[in-house]
């Protein structure tokens, strides 16, 4: 049951970080020679990625791996559906299963790296 909450708990904090860090921005950035740039700025990238990092560790160093995992991917997928599903040309699904995969393997590895450093310290708080 532990892990149930944490997984829906993450999974809304994920969701959040994605609509605080990068939800607000739609704009694209237009050059002169008519390329065109964004919606999202590099600093707004990696906020959102040290944000999901935290979260990550907080979960996996408690022995939530698969609410770690589980939780992110799924905020993620929420997220990146509800902001990108406008796309008229559906290419946003590929974008969405692209960012799931991602998730999903990123995080998996992390939390396995830090349930396994947590438990060989003696520092791991099971849930």
């Amino acid at each position: 049951m532990h892990q149930v909450l944490a997984a829906l708990v993450l999974a809304g904090l994920t969701t959040a970080a994605w609509a605080g860090w990068l939800g607000w921005d739609q704009q694209r950035g237009v050059h002169a020679d008519g390329s065109t740039t964004g919606p999202y700025e590099a600093w707004q990238v990696i906020g959102l990625g040290l944000t999901i990092l935290t979260l990550v560790y907080w979960a996996a160093s408690r022995a939530y791996v698969p609410a770690a995992v589980l939780g992110t991917t799924t905020g993620l997928a929420v997220a990146t559906y509800v902001d990108w599903s406008d796309d008229s040309s559906g290419l946003f699904a590929v974008g969405v299963g692209l960012v799931v995969i991602g998730s999903l393997v990123v995080s998996g590895v992390l939390s396995l790296l830090i349930s396994a450093w947590k438990s060989n310290t003696g520092h791991s708080q099971p849930g």
